[in-house]
């Protein structure tokens, strides 16, 4: 099984607000539909959820927030999937939408539910799932960043290979130079964050990244403006990306 992160950098312009990269997003899921093994997709949310995020001071741990703006940062969280589900359909990638609430309760995964989710993988669809807006309880809501939902799918389902999708080869020693790291273990790259991003952008990435690391599992990034990039990695093939490991 192949477990993919679809970033919001790459399928979303992030500096300007509710606005989808439509040929991008159609070139990835054409490549992923050319995929032989079952597979579990994640997406961000770029400039939809995370724009209204920030308009509402929304945060990854729970919190009062406003009903209005729980409610404003899911349905553009609807509005994205639909379009990547519309895609993903349009390029033989038969698409399951799965809302975290799904298999999340408050914040705490369930893990009967992540098995089905392989179940449903197996069967000839794809689940996609996204970073979404939950209720917390005790009218307290928080972000849940698709990248934790990686790690959250991952330790349970152990992936044969993990992508992380973004809108860079990988992860820079160097901003200026924009020199590449290959394999990351050891390496304190240097993080440029997009203000727009409330759930940790590139830093989060690689937390998540290094936790399915240690957790024994093969993590890559990849470049989603080179779609082929997908293909190689899952087929072994050399290309430009970074590998995480322990």
């Amino acid at each position: 099984m192949i477990l993919i992160k679809l970033g919001g950098s790459i399928i979303t312009n992030k500096e300007k607000p509710l606005s989808p990269r439509r040929k991008t997003i159609n070139n990835i899921l054409k490549e992923i539909g050319k995929i032989k093994e079952p597979v579990i997709l994640v997406h961000g949310g770029g400039s939809y959820g995370h724009y209204w995020s920030v308009k509402y001071d929304m945060h990854t741990k729970p919190a009062k927030t406003s009903p209005k703006g729980v409610a404003v940062v899911k349905n553009s969280m609807v509005e994205l999937n639909k379009i990547i589900l519309d895609s993903a359909v349009k390029n033989k990638v038969n698409s399951y939408c799965l809302p975290p609430t799904d298999f999340m309760k408050g914040n705490k995964s369930i893990r009967s539910k992540i098995l089905t989710i392989n179940e449903i993988a197996k069967s000839g669809l794809t689940p996609i799932t996204f970073g979404d807006a939950l209720w917390f309880g005790q009218k307290k809501s928080y972000i849940l960043s698709g990248d934790v939902i990686m790690t959250t799918i991952a330790k349970v389902l152990k992936p044969r290979l993990s992508l992380f999708v973004l809108n860079v080869d990988g992860v820079y020693s160097d901003l200026k130079t924009k020199k590449l790291i290959h394999d990351f273990k050891k390496e304190t790259p240097k993080i440029q964050e997009n203000v727009m991003d409330v759930t940790g952008g590139m830093t989060r990435k690689i937390t998540e990244a290094n936790k399915m690391a240690k957790a024994g599992l093969k993590v890559f990034f990849v470049n989603g403006n080179k779609p082929k990039r997908i293909s190689d990695a899952i087929l072994g093939k050399k290309f430009e990306g970074t590998l995480f490991r322990k």
